[in-house]
C-alpha cells in the first residue's frame, strides 16, 4: 500500500535495497501487540452454555449474485513485501510452501520494490534474479500467482542506468515514469508477461505512485491513464491469453464530502471518483477492477467505530458493481489506524474476520492482504513465524477464507440471536465473530454458542 491510503507508505513497503552484497530486504512489521489469540481452523463443536440467547437478532447477510470468475478462483491470498519465505532459507522457504500449499491460494509480487531489485537497470537489459525467487516460491507453493507491474526502474523517472542506489529507494521508488518513458515502461511489462508465462494476471501500477501526490487536488488521471493503455496494449500483443486490471486506486474516505459515495464510515474523496471514472471511460480494455483502501478516515478515524468502519468496503464494493460486470479485486485493505493505535492480538483478528466478511458478502471477487513478514521479532500481523515458518493465527484466518468462502461460494442468509456476533454462513460451514470485549452467548443456525472477547468460532453446519 502507497503513502496514499490509510496511511505511511515505508510501515509497510518492506523495500529491497541495491547494496554491494546483492539483495538485501527490509521488512517492516505493522503495528500490533497482544497475545495470539486465533482458534484453529477447522470445524469445532459448539461450547455448552445455559446463558440463555440474547432476544435481539442480528440481520442476516444478504445474499448477493456472485460476479463471474474462472472456475475454482480462491479469492483469498497476499502480496509478497520485502521479505518473504524465499529471502531465509532453502529449508525455511520449503517448509512454508509446504504450509502454504496446503491450502493453495493467490500470491502477488511487484516487478520492482517490494522484494525485487529493479529488473532493468539499463534500457533492454534485464535482471529477473528476484522475481524468479518469488516465482519459483509460488509456484512450489501451489500459489495462484499475479505480478504488479510497478514499479519502473531509475532512467524511465529522471534518474540514472545502473542498479538501483539505496538513497533512490527511499526517495524515488514511488516516482511514475516519465511520460517519454511510458513506451518504455510498457516494453518492459510486456518482456515480464512473456518471460512468465504462467501467470496470467497482471495488475497495472500501484494506487497512482507518482500520478497523485497531493490527494486535495486531482490526480494526473489522464496520464496513468495513457500509461495504462500503452501497457495493456503491450502486454497483450505478446500474451493474448493474459489478463490485465486496473486501476489500482485507493478508495480514500474522509468524515464529510460531497461526494456520492458515502456512509457512516465517511465520504470517499471525490477526487477518487473523478480518477476511477476517467480512466473506466477511456482504458482501452480490462478484464478485471483493482482498488484498495482502508475502513479508516484520512484523519485516523473510525466511524461510527472499528467494526462499523468496515461497512465501507462493502460500499466501495457494491458502487463499483453498478458499473460493471467485471470482477472486483481489492489489492490491499486495511483496518488498523496508523497513528500509533495498538490492539490486543485477539481484537486486531477479529476486526480482520469482519472485513473479509464484508468482502465475501458484497461479491468481491478477490482480497489480497499485504503480508508485512519479518526475519525475526515478534510479527502476529505476518502469515507465517518468522523464525520458524509456523502458520500464525493471521495465516489461519486467511486459509480459512480460502477454504470456506472460495469466490462463487453459496453465501446464506443466517441470522445471529445478538448482534454483536457477526456470521457469515456457506451451506456446509459457519463463521462467528464476536465483536466485544465481553464473553457473548448466541444462537446460531439453531445451535448455542458462548464466544469469548473477540473470539472467531468457526463450526461445521
Amino acid at each position: 500500500m502507497g503513502s496514499t491510503t490509510g496511511g505511511s507508505f515505508w510501515r509497510r513497503l518492506g523495500r529491497v535495497t541495491a547494496s554491494a552484497a546483492g539483495a538485501t530486504a527490509l521488512a517492516v512489521v505493522v503495528a500490533s501487540c497482544g497475545p495470539a489469540g486465533q482458534p484453529e481452523q477447522g470445524a469445532p463443536e459448539p461450547r455448552e452454555s445455559s446463558a440463555a440467547p440474547q432476544e435481539q437478532t442480528q440481520a442476516a447477510s444478504p445474499a448477493v449474485t456472485p460476479p463471474e470468475v474462472d472456475e475454482g478462483w480462491p479469492r483469498w491470498g497476499f502480496t509478497h513485501t520485502g521479505i518473504s519465505a524465499n529471502n531465509i532459507t532453502q529449508e525455511f522457504e520449503q517448509d512454508v510452501a509446504g504450509s502454504l500449499a496446503r491450502t493453495p491460494m493467490l500470491q502477488n509480487q511487484h516487478i520492482m520494490g517490494f522484494g525485487a531489485l529493479n529488473p532493468e537497470p539499463y534500457p533492454g537489459r534485464y535482471f529477473w534474479e528476484d522475481l524468479d525467487s518469488r516465482m519459483n516460491l509460488m509456484r512450489l507453493s501451489k500459489g495462484t500467482p499475479i505480478i504488479t507491474l510497478c514499479c519502473a526502474p531509475d532512467w524511465m523517472k529522471g534518474g540514472p542506468e545502473g542498479p538501483t542506489e539505496d538513497s533512490a529507494w527511499a526517495e524515488h521508488l514511488e516516482d511514475a515514469p516519465y511520460p517519454e518513458h511510458f513506451d518504455d515502461f510498457a516494453k518492459l511489462s510486456a518482456a515480464v508477461a512473456a518471460r512468465y508465462k504462467d501467470v496470467k494476471y497482471f495488475m497495472v501500477w500501484n494506487e497512482f505512485k507518482g500520478f497523485w501526490k497531493d490527494h486535495s487536488k486531482p490526480a494526473d488521471y489522464k496520464g496513468y491513464t495513457e500509461m495504462y493503455n500503452k501497457v495493456y496494449d503491450a502486454v497483450k500483443a505478446v500474451r493474448p491469453d493474459a489478463e490485465i486490471g486496473g486501476p489500482y486506486i485507493g478508495f480514500d474516505s474522509n468524515r464529510t464530502g460531497d461526494s456520492e459515495l458515502r456512509g457512516d464510515w465517511g465520504v470517499v474523496n471525490q477526487n477518487v471518483l473523478d480518477a476511477f471514472n476517467y480512466w473506466f471511460d477511456n482504458k482501452k480494455g480490462a478484464d478485471f477492477i483493482v482498488v484498495d483502501g482502508a475502513s479508516v478516515t484520512d484523519a485516523h478515524e473510525l466511524l461510527p467505530d472499528e467494526f462499523g468502519a468496515l461497512t465501507k468496503f462493502s460500499a466501495v464494493t457494491e458502487w463499483l458493481r453498478k458499473k460493471t460486470d467485471m470482477p472486483v479485486w481489492w489489492s490491499e485493505w486495511y483496518f488498523v489506524p496508523e497513528d500509533g493505535t495498538k490492539w490486543a492480538e485477539p481484537k486486531r483478528l477479529a476486526v480482520q474476520a469482519a472485513s473479509m466478511m464484508e468482502f465475501a458478502r458484497s461479491g468481491a471477487a478477490t482480497a489480497l492482504y499485504w503480508n508485512p513478514q519479518a526475519k525475526e521479532g515478534a510479527c502476529p500481523a505476518c502469515l507465517w513465524a518468522p523464525r520458524t515458518g509456523d502458520e500464525t493465527g493471521t495465516g489461519r484466518l486467511v486459509s480459512g477464507f480460502a477454504k470456506w468462502f472460495p469466490a462463487g461460494a453459496q453465501i446464506e442468509d443466517v441470522a445471529s440471536s445478538d448482534p454483536a456476533v457477526r456470521v457469515l454462513a456457506q451451506p456446509e460451514q459457519l463463521l462467528l465473530v464476536n465483536t466485544t470485549d465481553g464473553e457473548v452467548t448466541t444462537t446460531v443456525d439453531g445451535k448455542e454458542f458462548t464466544l469469548k472477547a473477540y473470539e472467531i468460532k468457526w463450526s461445521g453446519r
